[in-house]
């Protein structure tokens, strides 16, 4: 038998105490479907149950060598049945979710919900040598014909669970998943366990903003290399999409005024941000490919001559203005102009509202490289461009208006921060942003963060200062398809060409006088280094616009 940690004796977990926002989810406006707690899909009702009950702890094993918590949700609204079980790892705070389901139709025979006929044994404990506070049994439901299990039962009983615990999906009502990342397995990274068990999060395969698919918060269980079905767990399906469901205009504003962040820039700044009506009004020009030499076009405060639609096909670009005095006066921004610009898109069958929050900055700054600890050293031109769009992004379920997650954009990429795992202004449930020196990179937490290896990279640096914006302060909704003429896209938004030129300097020059500055000791390593630099650092490129971005239709990456 395995090994049993005894529950009077073990050490207290991050999971032991279950997060909250730091202040309550206020009252939003009236509206249709949004914050009503059920979520109609057509054929199905889903509520979003977020109180559970735990079944099964492991001490061990999975991220951290933490161990995980296995629960079934508990309040289920009367009429609902569950439809699986949670997981999660240890060393987080309890946060998370699991959908409910009711069948909008009465019939046994053509019904969305239906009993499993069984169930198969996917995984024991048993006999597994770990710390653990009782045997863990992870089952699949057997599905009738023309229905699919969209969850797992855990019990610490070897008896097969009751088939009324347990409702099996409709399978027109369901659709594709994919793994996402990784809950638990016995050892202390999924390579180890790549011969045994493994627990994962799923998200839907189709995520646009169009996709009805629908997370269900349930776990996938399976037995790594073995050709089993539980590869296909799916998720839930929305068929009936009407977004209702979405927040409307005044509760998208209360959304903000509630969840907003707070975005530092760091002490040392130079190039701030500023509102794009500012840019363009202290002189940015729009120039037209084969006219460079000519006079190039004052643009619009609105951006009301600026070329509308088409593709980046480098006929156009915006640059600064002409002049080093202006050029100096608009590289370093106007936060007393700033305004962030929202996105507002659906996501997950409308189960969820991302609210994308746009930060313009006339330039980006140059790079500089962390050589050893304690030294840095500037790069030159390396990285600087005219013209740089980012952006934060809110989700926000909206079975209840509750802020879940916060993605924070970071170069080319970025990454998603649970909402448990964020840094709040004291008392309020607005997250902190930190803008990194120069680069304007978005994190979560201040500090040093380096793109590169331990000794040699990229570095982006944040921390508080008295250069700050709430982006919650003057916000202008710029799109939100699903709003109709409640909202009216202005004209630059729809200007698909780059914001700044392209300008290619001499890139293997910059770097020779930067390793030539080396110790002889660090060139071997920046020779390596040299090699892995992102793309957008090898040159001065002005970016496109948000709505060339691949997440504006789609999830972030």
């Amino acid at each position: 038998m395995g090994n049993r940690s005894s529950s009077n004796t073990r050490k207290v977990l991050s999971i032991d105490f279950p997060f909250k926002l730091p202040a309550d989810i206020p009252v939003w406006p009236q509206g249709d479907g949004f914050a009503r707690g059920i979520i109609d899909l057509g054929d199905l009702q889903v509520s979003q149950v977020t109180s559970f009950n735990k079944i099964w702890t492991t001490f061990e094993g999975g991220p951290g060598n933490a161990g995980a918590t296995f629960f079934e949700p508990a309040s289920i609204p009367e009429g609902f049945s569950m439809l699986g079980c949670y997981a999660q790892p240890n060393n987080k705070h309890l946060f998370g979710w699991v959908l409910v389901a009711k069948s909008n139709l009465s019939s046994e025979n053509n019904g969305a919900l239906a009993k499993p006929v069984d169930y198969s044994l996917v995984w024991t404990s048993d006999s597994l040598d770990i710390k653990q506070d009782n045997t863990g049994y992870v089952w699949l439901p057997t599905p009738p014909d023309g229905y699919k299990a969209v969850g797992h039962v855990i019990t610490t009983s070897p008896e097969k669970p009751s088939l009324d615990r347990i409702r099996c999906v409709r399978s027109d009502l369901t659709d594709q998943t994919e793994r996402h990342s990784w809950i638990w397995g016995p050892g202390k990274s999924s390579s180890e366990s790549s011969d045994g068990f493994s627990v994962y999060r799923t998200r839907p395969t189709n995520r646009k903003v169009k996709d009805p698919s629908v997370p269900v918060g349930t776990f996938l269980a399976q037995i790594n290399g073995a050709n089993n079905s539980t590869l296909s767990l799916p998720c839930l399906k929305n068929n009936k999409l009407d977004f209702s469901s979405m927040p409307n205009l005044p509760q998208v504003q209360a959304l903000m005024k509630a969840y907003a962040p707070l975005m530092y820039l760091h002490p040392d700044e130079k190039y701030l941000p500023s509102s794009v009506n500012w840019y363009f009004s202290n002189g940015a020009l729009l120039y037209t490919r084969g006219e460079e030499s000519s006079k190039p076009v004052a643009i619009d405060p609105s951006g009301s001559n600026l070329p509308q639609g088409g593709e980046n096909d480098g006929a156009y670009w915006i640059d600064l203005p002409q002049g080093e005095t202006n050029k100096d006066r608009v590289i370093r921004g106007d936060l007393q102009s700033f305004q962030a610009y929202l996105h507002i898109k659906p996501m997950f069958g409308a189960t969820f509202t991302d609210i994308s929050t746009w930060i313009f900055y006339p330039f980006n700054g140059p790079s500089r490289a962390r050589v050893v600890v304690n030294k840095s050293i500037p790069l030159g031109k390396i990285g600087e461009h005219v013209g740089d769009w980012e952006h934060v992004t809110l989700r926000i379920s909206n079975f209840n208006g509750e802020l879940k997650s916060v993605y924070f954009s970071q170069h080319s990429g970025g990454q998603w921060v649970d909402a448990s795992e964020l840094e709040f202004q004291p008392g309020k449930n607005k997250a902190v942003a930190y803008s990194s020196l120069n680069g304007h990179a978005l994190y979560s937490k201040p500090g040093l963060i380096l793109q590169g290896t331990n000794t040699i990279g990229i570095r982006n640096d944040t921390a508080k200062s008295d250069k700050f914006v709430d982006l919650g302060e003057g916000f202008e909704v710029v799109s939100g398809e699903y709003l109709g003429s409640a909202v009216t896209e202005p004209a630059w938004l729809n200007y698909r060409r780059e914001w700044g030129p392209k300008i290619s300097y001499k890139i293997e020059e910059e770097l020779d006088k930067v390793e030539k500055a080396l110790p002889a000791n660090l060139r071997s390593g920046f020779e390596k280094f040299r090699h892995s630099l992102p793309s957008e650092l090898f040159g001065e490129e002005g970016p496109t616009g948000p709505k060339l971005k691949s997440s504006w239709d789609e999830d972030e990456r």
